[in-house]
């Protein structure tokens, strides 16, 4: 059978002729007009509109997603900006704040490309420059001072399948995105990622996400625009106060984005494609996003395959080089996964569940730049998908993982 995989901009053709193929196809909907989309949730929010909660006087931060993300917020923060115009606030009055958390700083041409004629409003997210807020579960809060000082902090990004907030967007892109690394220790440490309810697509009685909601309260976010992705384009938007928009968006997700596993699988290929796959830290979501899902779809010493390009290397971050630093001086999985659940550094976290899934499962990376590399870090290196699968293999094709819901 011959298919498709995501890989950065483009796609591989794989061809396994002497395996039974499955392909998860996802239920998918109607794709939007993000603009026309962002202006109706707006309109129509949950709390009062922002142009109520604005005063003409007030000091704006809004934090929107870094360039790991493919949220279209340039176009949600020009939504943003005509309602802050109805209010009288001008644009100078105005910072947005690129909620980078532990990734490397995002260079102008990409700050250019997401934010257009707002880049020059945009300045990175410095971890080591925060003001503490307050507490949550006796841990610091500590946030971008000028997100701190803001009158008004406002957010934009998606709400999509994630590892450990169930879903992605809401405070979670103030909190973690503009925050210090006390409460990103926190939230990604091996206690809290250990717990059976923090999970992929789990919003309620999660843990993660109670607390980031929580100290989205204690800082006073104010106003939240998101999107949610499906297989094609996005399904829609909502606006407002951000949990509610989180489980807004987390509704239409799971409708559009589950795949019922039917079964074990020897091997399930995995796609990511851009902007992820030009790191190994994010390529990782194909392995974990798979491996610790609700349907678990891959037998004990299966394989998961993830066409890469990997022309970042690991990444750039501290929290990549921390990830890098875990799993290149580890001997085995196993060994590293007891060493981590004594504890480790913010941004190590990544590593932490792809030891995970790698006591399960083995990790192949193929089509990538950088094979030594995915060599060094406990994964195994091929040029091709067709080369990471034996024949007569029983293959699962997720071919796009980070947006898919397996149960």
């Amino acid at each position: 059978m011959t298919f498709e995989v995501p890989r950065g901009d483009g796609y591989v053709e794989v061809d396994l002729p002497d395996c039974d193929v499955t392909i998860a196809e996802l239920p998918g909907g109607e794709p939007v007009d993000v603009r026309e989309a962002a202006e109706e949730a707006v309109a129509n929010p949950h709390g009062p509109p922002l142009v109520e909660r604005a005063s003409a006087d007030d000091e704006v931060a809004i934090v929107v997603t870094d360039v790991t993300r493919d949220a279209p917020d340039g176009i949600l923060v020009d939504v943003l900006f005509d309602e802050l115009e109805a209010a009288g606030v001008d644009r100078e009055q105005v910072t947005i704040v690129l909620g980078l958390g532990l990734h490397r700083p995002m260079d102008e041409a990409e700050i250019e490309a997401e934010l257009g004629e707002y880049a020059d409003l945009a300045e990175n997210h410095d971890p080591d420059e925060t003001v503490t807020l307050g507490e949550v579960n006796d841990v610091p809060i500590e946030i971008y001072r000028p997100v701190a000082e803001a009158d008004l902090v406002l957010t934009t990004g998606q709400s999509e399948p994630h590892q450990y907030a169930g879903f992605s967007g809401g405070a979670k892109t103030v909190i973690i995105g503009a925050g210090g690394e006390s409460f990103i220790k926190y939230t990604h440490g091996p206690d809290m990622l250990s717990q059976e309810s923090v999970k992929l697509g789990k919003i309620d009685g999660n843990p993660f996400r109670e607390a980031v909601e929580e100290a989205g309260e204690l800082v006073g976010l104010d106003f939240c625009l998101n999107v949610t992705p499906g297989p094609d384009g996005f399904l829609d938007a909502s606006a407002g106060d951000s949990g509610a928009v989180v489980r807004d968006l987390a509704e239409t997700a799971r409708e559009a984005l589950a795949f019922e596993v039917d079964g074990e699988y020897d091997a399930v290929v995995s796609g990511v494609g851009a902007p992820k796959d030009a790191q190994l830290y994010q390529t990782t979501r194909g392995i974990t996003y798979v491996v610790l899902s609700d349907g678990a779809p891959v037998k004990e010493g299966g394989r998961v395959v993830v066409p890469a390009v990997l022309d970042e290397g690991y990444g750039a971050g501290r929290g990549e080089e921390r990830f890098y630093e875990w799993l290149s001086g580890a001997e085995d999985a196993e060994s590293a996964y007891q060493a981590m659940l004594q504890g480790y550094e913010p941004g190590a976290q990544r590593g932490f569940v792809t030891v995970r899934s790698l006591r399960h499962a083995d990790a192949y990376i193929t089509n990538s730049e950088d094979p030594e590399l995915v060599e060094e870090c406990l994964m195994h290196a091929e040029e091709s998908v067709e080369d990471a699968i034996e024949p007569g293999s029983d293959v699962l094709v997720v071919p796009k993982a980070p947006k898919t819901l397996l149960v």
